[in-house]
């Protein structure tokens, strides 16, 4: 029960089992029970069955760290078996499938998670988002996604996570946050958001930012922020908040003129939006003065008819009788044609 695999370095005095750089390609069978951290990196690792770790050999292993390896497919039930698993990494790994039962049906007692790298593929960012919204992870108190390309976060993807305390977004690709909701991350601390391509946060954003008790550190830097109108809701809640670090050094990355001018600094008069141009109002006043022009025209229009009536009666009845004579002349003239002895006769000098 106390032996050490083959391939792994391990230390009982300090509870410690390392399987680092070698040429695995699944977790070792026979990892003594006393480990409470154990290390596979820089393996052939490409695969977590269900019941990689089984807990009659490792009930007590509270930190595993499998960064570095191969790995591209979590399977359901591969981290269930683990009730002692405080710390887990995953960083550097090509995941292509996490089952979203890995950690299985009743929830792990999981504190910190970090997945550094590691969800390249967009199926595995929703698989992850299902596992948070489930609540099998309500313990976590650190999440890192740092280094994922993202551009955007399923929606509600924290909403589950009562206990969280750090979350790490930096080094990614969000151009904004509208779908992400920080409420009830309550015992939230530190948020990082730096080296993204924000251009600007919302005012529903930054509410939610003000509603957080425990937020302290907000780590905005290195963001392509877009200094026109939309934003002035960041500016001035930069100008009263104590919570983003460093905000001193924030600068504006467009449009030109603006470029490197400390958001601090900027004033309304910087922005020109002192005359708000709402287009779709300006139309849609157009077209009920429009309406109101025609009505009134009609109005008018109806008055003179009624206030002409019999002159018109007397008028159409003189159109009337015109055309009648003139459409009598027509159908005489037609009668002496049609008639081949009236005809005669009107051609007869004599007559």
């Amino acid at each position: 029960p106390g032996s050490c695999p083959a391939l792994c370095e391990c230390s009982e005095a300090d509870k410690t089992v390392r399987c680092v750089n070698r040429n695995l390609t699944a977790v070792p069978p026979d990892l003594p029970p006393y480990a409470r951290s154990l290390f596979i990196t820089g393996t052939r690792l490409a695969r977590l069955p269900a019941g990689a770790f089984p807990a009659q050999r490792l009930p007590h292993l509270s930190a595993l760290d499998l960064s570095g390896n191969h790995l591209r497919v979590v399977e359901a039930g591969a981290l269930a078996a683990l009730p002692s698993l405080r710390q887990l990494d995953l960083s550097g790994n090509p995941l292509a499938s996490l089952s979203p039962q890995a950690f299985g049906e009743g929830g792990s007692p999981l504190e910190e998670l970090a997945l550094r790298g590691t969800l390249r593929d967009h199926g595995v960012l929703l698989s992850l988002a299902t596992v948070l919204q489930s609540g099998a992870l309500r313990n976590l108190s650190r999440l890192e996604l740092a280094d994922n390309g993202l551009l955007l976060l399923p929606a509600g993807m924290f909403t589950a996570l009562p206990a969280l305390q750090q979350l790490d977004l930096s080094n990614n690709s969000l151009v904004g946050l509208r779908n992400v909701s920080f409420q009830g991350l309550g015992q939230l601390q530190s948020l990082n958001l730096s080296d993204n391509s924000l251009s600007m946060l919302r005012n529903s954003t930054l509410a939610q930012f003000r509603g957080l008790p425990a937020l302290r550190h907000i780590s905005l830097g290195r963001n392509s922020w877009v200094c026109d109108c939309a934003i002035e809701d960041l500016v001035a809640w930069l100008k009263e908040s104590d919570q983003v670090e460093g905000k001193e050094a924030l600068t504006c990355a467009y449009p030109d003129k603006m470029v490197g001018k400390a958001l601090l600094k900027i004033s309304v008069l910087d922005l020109n939006c002192s005359v708000p141009i709402d287009l779709p109002s300006q139309l849609q006043t157009s077209y009920v003065f429009l309406g109101i022009v025609l009505a009134l025209i009609g109005a008018i229009f109806l008055l003179v008819l009624y206030l002409n009536r019999k002159g018109i009666k007397k008028w159409m009845h003189n159109i009337r009788d015109a055309c009648r004579d003139h459409m009598e002349g027509y159908h005489y003239r037609y009668e002496i044609n049609a008639d081949p002895r009236l005809t005669n006769l009107s051609s007869n000098s004599d007559v």
